[in-house]
């Protein structure tokens, strides 16, 4: 699996302050915290705007390091992606991001029938 697919589907090679963390970019990591502020209702400083990947070890984003459910809740259950969760289908959480991206929501059902064969 790839190891750059978050808990909740989304890839980490595309996310902006991964990117922004590799290569060091401060305009892009301006953005990513004025869009993330705004979508986490919470402020979010381009200091802060620091990942090396969700299921990586490294750098986290305060957010994603403490305040994620979803990666909360997968680290707590110890599974590799929530495609290994038997709520996966039904959970309000995961549903929060699937809903609005059907690529994350796609790759966790591949993960989970490459896993099934």
């Amino acid at each position: 699996m790839n190891r750059f697919i978050a808990f909740c589907g989304l890839d980490c090679e595309s996310c902006d302050v991964r990117i922004a963390t590799i290569t060091d970019d401060d305009a892009l990591r301006q953005r990513a915290a004025a869009l993330w502020s705004s979508l986490n209702g919470v402020p979010i400083t381009p200091e802060m705007i620091r990942c090396d990947g969700c299921r990586l070890c490294g750098a986290k984003t305060p957010f994603c390091n403490a305040l994620c459910p979803i990666r909360r809740c997968a680290l707590e259950k110890a599974v590799d992606t929530c495609a290994d969760c038997s709520q996966m289908d039904v959970c309000s959480i995961l549903g929060q991001i699937t809903a609005g991206n059907q690529a994350a929501a796609d790759r966790l059902k591949k993960i989970r029938a490459e896993k099934t064969r």
